[in-house]
């Protein structure tokens, strides 16, 4: 009998091998075609979709590392998010600092941020539910601090001046934002493909699958879950800093609410948590879900949210591996069913 939430639902993808198919291969492939030329074919309002749908992919992936592959769940990434928004932002407005920079500067704060939560949290050995609730908790003093502090601007956030300057990381155009975003994604999902090869990420698995075995053969399991930890707080930092300077605009109650946590985690269950393209393939099912309920439901405000929740619970009941353990299972089963039949024409 599983002890919590958490622990149920990783146990539900433990074991799996999720490995992408030629024919998946192929269609990444083609999708990262269609991405590096969408900026010549489609219109902005098409192409800030496109700049959705990558962003979210890249967020779920460093959700991905910490989560999906080291098994400490978390509900608390806005945390980060907004972090490294705030911190590029002010640097910028206040004192004149590049955002190129200041990116630099807020993975750094997000780094100390999660370091600490790490702290709090292993030294007394927190994990499943707790650990999540811990996380949350952090997002949401984050955002009380931040909407009650003037020299962080309060309520009202943030605002940017636009200058179409690429040194303040404003693009002129679009294809801009889509390019940075392609490479965000692009080295995030290699450093993830490379790590699961290497001794920290079989590490990082082996902690996910079962912590307490783990540590029975010499891991230690706390060092390489404060890593995972600190590299997820991060990267996710570099998403809240690219959010900011395509928008222009950040306050409390964007950057650290539950909803950017939500953005994280959702893409992860849909596509295969813990998989290098399954964050991917959910961001590129659910965002534009998500764009048609805005425009078809508009006049029913939380709807996104809505559909998040509903999705949320028919894959967790119906696809438990997500969309690529449903291909596993449809390809293990094609498998068995060969092998019976030339098992029968041989006799």
């Amino acid at each position: 009998m599983k002890n919590s939430l958490t622990e149920s639902f990783f146990g539900r993808i433990k074991g799996r091998n999720k490995r992408i198919s030629p024919l998946g291969l192929v269609l990444m492939i083609i999708g990262l075609v269609f991405v590096i030329v969408s900026p010549m074919i489609l219109t902005n309002y098409r192409l800030n979709l496109i700049i959705t749908i990558l962003r979210i992919a890249y967020l779920a992936q460093c959700w991905n590392l910490m989560s999906g592959y080291c098994g400490q769940f978390s509900f608390g990434h806005a945390a980060f998010f907004g972090v490294g928004a705030y911190t590029s932002s002010l640097l910028y407005t206040e004192l004149g600092l590049t955002p190129w920079v200041g990116m630099i500067v807020g993975m750094i704060t997000a780094g100390i941020i999660g370091a600490i939560i790490g702290v709090l949290s292993f030294m007394y050995n927190l994990k499943g539910d707790y650990f999540a609730l811990v996380t949350l908790a952090f997002a949401e003093i984050l955002r009380v601090i931040a909407k009650n502090s003037g020299w962080l601007k309060g309520a009202q956030g943030v605002s940017i001046t636009f200058k179409k300057d690429i040194s303040i990381m404003q693009f002129p155009t679009k294809a801009g934002f889509v390019y940075f975003a392609l490479i965000l994604l692009v080295l995030i999902t290699a450093f993830l493909f490379i790590l699961q090869k290497t001794k920290m990420g079989k590490y990082f698995i082996a902690i996910r699958e079962n912590e307490d075995a783990a540590r029975a053969l010499g891991i230690n399991t706390f060092k390489y879950k404060m890593i995972a930890l600190v590299l997820s707080a991060m990267l996710t930092a570099i998403a809240g800093t690219f959010y900011a300077q395509y928008y222009l605009h950040i306050d409390p109650e964007i950057v650290f609410l539950s909803s950017v946590s939500v953005d994280a985690i959702i893409p992860c269950i849909l596509g295969g948590v813990g998989t290098v393209f399954g964050p991917i393939i959910g961001a590129c099912i659910i965002e534009p879900i998500s764009e048609l309920t805005n425009v078809y439901l508009s006049g029913l405000p939380g709807m996104n949210m809505v559909t998040y929740g509903l999705i949320l619970v028919v894959v967790i009941i119906v696809l438990p591996n997500g969309v690529l353990g449903l291909a596993d299972s449809i390809k293990d089963k094609l498998s068995t069913k060969r092998k019976a039949k030339e098992s029968l024409t041989e006799e």
